[in-house]
């Protein structure tokens, strides 16, 4: 196995947004959900497309099952990779679904795409088929009990088949470490006051992901970490990706961020302040990463 830390300043990135559950056992109603997870796919197109060209096949797959799929940026990066395959996209939420078939239908691939929803925490799984390649991206971390689900992912998968986990470090940074001006650090410190929220709801956020497939009865063939760091000035979407993501951090973070902090992270939340995200010139998205290649052992 080796494990490969290609630094990619100023290239895209792949995954979906980490505080947001497209996978598992929670249904959201909450639109804005939905924009980040287009905007993630939007700003890190290209690291996605590098993992799916990355990943050590034995043959084309034809077959293939996006396990938490959300609004698609997996599925359609699949089916761009993979000209003759079939995806079968998983989701617990009906709204990403339907934005997904959406999606399928404005590109002309509704024929190449099946959606089904599911919770992947359930003991019954619906028939998913036998697949060449599972792909789960950022999704696994918010299954309740991982080894379960882990087994079922086994159980589907063709015997030469290959499962692909794609996980994240921690949730993408935006602003320079002396930003803001008034409050130099604010970003750091709305995430601390976020880790114990999601040392209870999401416990398996940043899990090293071979260990544990190799007690489900995998054989972790390959493993890459990639870090990413994109300059703002490449896509105005980075803009609209930094303001939904500390938008939705705020909702978590609020209780245990002292009175001037919460008032400067406000101030970056503003759309009528000189200082809004929208309007700044120095964001960047950095983070990272790993993607595991497993095939039953």
């Amino acid at each position: 196995m080796t494990r490969t830390h290609q630094h990619t300043p100023r290239h895209g990135g792949n995954g979906h947004h980490p505080d947001h559950d497209h996978g598992g056992h929670r249904e959201h109603s909450d639109g804005g959900q939905a924009e980040i997870l287009d905007l993630d796919a939007e700003v890190l197109a290209e690291h996605m497309a590098s993992i799916t060209a990355w990943l050590p096949l034995k043959s084309e797959p034809r077959r293939v099952v996006d396990l938490g799929c959300g609004t698609g940026a997996g599925t359609f990066a699949l089916l761009e990779r993979f000209p003759d395959a079939h995806v079968t996209a998983v989701d617990t939420s009906a709204g990403h679904l339907r934005l997904l078939r959406e999606k399928a239908c404005a590109r002309g691939a509704e024929g190449r795409v099946r959606t089904v929803r599911a919770d992947l925490d359930t003991d019954h799984w619906p028939d998913l088929g036998t697949p060449d390649l599972v792909w789960a991206s950022a999704s696994m971390h918010h299954m309740a009990n991982p080894g379960h689900t882990l087994r079922s992912v086994r159980e589907l998968l063709s015997p030469d088949g290959l499962f692909a986990v794609v996980e994240l470090a921690g949730f993408p940074r935006f602003l320079p470490a002396h930003a803001p001006e008034n409050r130099p650090g604010l970003e750091e410190r709305a995430h601390a006051a976020t880790d114990g929220f999601h040392a209870e709801h999401v416990p398996h956020r940043g899990a090293d992901w071979g260990p544990i497939l190799t007690a489900a009865g995998f054989t972790v063939e390959d493993e890459r970490t990639v870090t990413i760091d994109i300059e703002g000035e490449r896509s105005e979407a980075i803009g609209r990706y930094a303001y939904g993501s500390l938008r939705r951090i705020r909702g978590v973070a609020a209780p245990a961020l002292g009175p001037e902090d919460l008032a400067a992270l406000d101030e970056l939340l503003d759309t009528d302040s000189p200082n809004c995200l929208l309007r700044r010139a120095d964001l960047a998205v950095r983070t990272e990463r790993t993607v595991w290649a497993a095939r039953r052992a």
